[in-house]
């Protein structure tokens, strides 16, 4: 059990975790607290010496002794003000042991950003109207039209930062006792990235919807025992709707939410909705906000001020207190996944998170996970909120064809321009085309730094890697044989564009784009408000254009390449696929009947694609189930990926070998080492376990990786361990 340093207690010793990132030396390492420093608990933040630097620890244990005399043992420099929630300690261990990783930078991933000290709530001049201010403008008094519309400005908002009114103007108001100003804090609003808010009202519920309700609401409440949904609803099923009770229910309970999605810019309408509903118990936390509004949101959590919060992956970090509510929305997608180390799944700590806090974890999708659909009793919502019928879905062969566009999607096109409809064109590959390559020798321009071919990007007039971002200049001549005989192959996003916006586009009919390359975060929401305020027009992109997305006047949905994930070594590729068309197909049609949906495929036989066609997710599941039982694949297995990197491709093969010894004795089918691919200029090797019993093989794997940590460090190769690779 935690405990505080008392003044009059004996020196206590505070076991620390230094933030380093290194694999080689491990903590925790005790310290030596005094009498004259603040009170010092789990969680807290200390600045400590470490080798031959002071770097920040956090406390995982206190102790009264240490297996070290006192006076051998260093003592904190200092202790911050700031500190880490005992709970978010317990979930970064588990973390670090779950994902083969470190604590350190497990509780890195935790750290609320106010952990370097060097931030603080920001400090303005606030105006308010006063008593005398009010009285004044209901009177005869002699203002000035200046001066009386600053005090109705100021009576519409409330207290307001007087920069924003204007100081001057509004300490001359003060002088005469009708406005009062004072020096507090101000919150630094997520701004940049604020939208509409929706309708306040709640909709009336559908039969479905109340049906899911009342086996969930209990849950929330405390009043029953299961504590694991996955709610199961087609697109326009009215999830979101849901969502918003069990939230509604769980602050009536007194206690907080955290409510997860796909990614922050791509779902606005979500944010919109949760901020009408519930106000500034609100808050939105992601990577894109700047560090001062991310310091306001967190102090907000962190002090009760907020009680839900909102945002992708990382919001599943919230310093919120008694949680009662956990929300996983589109939990299929895998942008849930971290790329770093600890490479997390969101949707594994979410379920662990709620664990801790005996909260109720919901999942949902239209095209939920096998993992999910095995697992978690399902809540289903079958029907779309307005009962209009899914879409029609066309299959459309393109074998022997060479355009990109099937001749039925071009007639589905100009249909669309001349009724004056909307529709939304998929192709997942940016870019203008996938490849250059020489029609005299047959050259292929790759990337210097992966073994990889360079993607054309017209606009740019340049070829660029989009593994390691290397980017030149569009070749004019081949450098092998000098050949001017350039071949581009493929299509990608900003080809379909530039051809859409010759042959359709107007002011009236606008092409738009929605993809990586499309500027940053705040275009991308531009273009997507565009599009929903346009009265018709086409939204080109890459999956970005079926994430979670409510345009109720699409009329026209069409699915390029759609067999192009079927092409990936991937047991995954089945799955992704039927979501891909499902997720799309589910974003035309709300509005009235007639919608439409056109896949263009290469492969119109392949399982995913005609499961999709029928709007049969039920049909899918069962039969990926039972390939994947018959083939020893996830659920019904656990997949831990280890990739060895370095400079020299022998270094990262021998430490690959070395790390395959340690292993022959795992409760696992062992797999490799096998080459990869060279990436961002270095060679890699890999060993992939599967795994039926997941616990051991995860404990086997972390057992290694700490055994050749250090001869790893010597050859220069880093190790990377992916449990649940996607």
């Amino acid at each position: 059990m935690a405990h505080s340093l008392a003044l009059s207690s004996p020196p206590l010793i505070a076991r620390v975790e230094p933030l380093t990132s290194t694999r080689a030396v491990r903590g925790p390492f005790d310290y030596r607290l005094r009498h004259d420093q603040p009170p010092v608990e789990v969680g807290s933040l200390l600045r400590v010496p470490f080798g031959h630097r002071n770097t920040l620890g956090v406390v995982l244990e206190l102790a009264d002794a240490s297996e070290l005399a006192p006076e051998r043992l260093a003592e904190p420099e200092s202790v911050l003000a700031q500190q880490l929630p005992g709970d978010l300690v317990k979930l970064a261990r588990w973390m670090a042991a779950e994902y083969c990783s470190t604590t350190a930078r497990g509780l890195m991933l935790v750290l609320g950003p106010a952990a370097s000290g060097k931030l603080r709530r920001k400090q303005a001049l606030l105006a308010s109207l006063t008593s005398d201010g009010e009285a004044a403008l209901r009177s005869a008094d002699p203002l000035t039209d200046r001066q009386r519309a600053l005090l109705a400005e100021l009576e519409q908002r409330g207290e307001t930062v007087a920069a924003d009114l204007g100081t001057p103007a509004l300490r001359r108001l003060e002088q005469r006792g009708l406005v009062a100003i004072r020096r507090g804090t101000i919150r630094r609003r997520p701004a940049k990235h604020q939208i509409e808010r929706a309708a306040v009202t709640a909709p009336v519920m559908t039969a479905e919807q109340t049906a899911v309700l009342e086996r969930l609401l209990p849950a929330v409440r405390g009043e029953a025992e299961e504590r694991r949904f996955l709610l199961h609803g087609v697109t326009g099923s009215g999830k979101t709707e849901v969502y918003l009770r069990a939230v509604q229910e769980t602050l009536a309970a007194g206690r907080s939410a955290i409510v997860l999605v796909p990614e922050i810019a791509l779902t606005p309408q979500t944010v919109g909705r949760f901020e009408a509903r519930f106000g500034d118990v609100v808050a939105v936390v992601h990577s894109a906000l700047g560090q001062g509004e991310r310091f306001d949101e967190w102090e907000r959590l962190r002090s009760g001020d907020a009680r839900v919060c909102v945002g992708p992956r990382s919001a599943v970090f919230a310093p919120l207190a008694d949680i009662g509510l956990i929300v996983v929305d589109e939990e299929h997608e895998s942008s849930y996944k971290h790329e770093g180390d600890p490479r997390y799944d969101a949707r594994t700590v979410a379920a662990r998170r709620a664990l801790d806090h005996d909260a109720v974890l919901l999942v949902g999708s239209a095209t939920p996970r096998p993992e999910s659909a095995l697992a978690l009793p399902s809540l289903t919502l079958s029907e779309r909120v307005d009962r209009r019928p899914l879409p029609g879905v066309e299959i459309l062969d393109m074998r022997g064809l060479h355009h990109p566009l099937h001749p039925e999607t071009r007639l589905a096109l100009a249909d669309l321009r001349r009724a004056g409809g909307k529709g939304i064109v998929l192709l997942n590959r940016r870019g203008w085309s996938n490849f250059l390559s020489c029609r005299s020798c047959g050259e292929v321009w790759m990337c210097p730094n992966c073994e990889v071919a360079l993607v054309l990007h017209r606009a740019g007039e340049e070829i660029a890697c989009h593994h390691c971002g290397h980017r030149q200049r569009v070749p004019e001549r081949c450098p092998a044989c000098a050949s001017v005989a350039v071949a581009r192959h493929g299509s990608g996003t900003e080809r379909i564009e530039r051809e859409l916006a010759e042959a359709l586009g107007t002011e009236a009919f606008p092409v738009l784009r929605l993809d990586a390359d499309s500027a940053g975060l705040e275009q991308r929401a531009r273009t997507l408000a565009q599009f929903a305020a346009a009265p018709a027009g086409v939204l080109v992109g890459t999956q970005m254009v079926a994430k979670g997305h409510d345009f109720p006047d699409v009329a026209l949905g069409v699915v390029l390449d759609a067999d192009q994930t079927l092409r990936f070594p991937d047991f995954r590729a089945e799955e992704r696929t039927f979501s891909l068309i499902t997720q799309l197909a589910g974003r035309a049609g709300r509005a009235g009947p007639g919608g439409r949906v056109l896949v263009q495929t290469l492969a119109p036989d392949a399982r995913s694609i005609e499961f999709a066609s029928r709007h049969d997710s039920a049909g899918f599941l069962a039969d990926e189930l039972r390939r994947r039982e018959a083939l020893s694949y996830p659920p019904f297995a656990s997949l831990i990926r280890v990739v060895c990197s370095s400079e020299e491709p022998a270094a990262a093969h021998d430490v690959a070998t070395l790390l395959h010894g340690h292993l022959i004795e795992a409760p696992a089918t062992l797999l490799g080492p096998a080459p990869l691919f060279r990436l961002r200029g270095r060679a890699r090797a890999q060993l992939v376990l599967k795994a039926e019993q997941r616990r051991p093989a995860i404990e086997a794997v972390g057992e290694g990786v700490d055994a050749i940590a250090r001869e790893a460090s010597k050859r220069g190769v880093s190790i990377s361990v992916d449990v649940d690779p996607q």
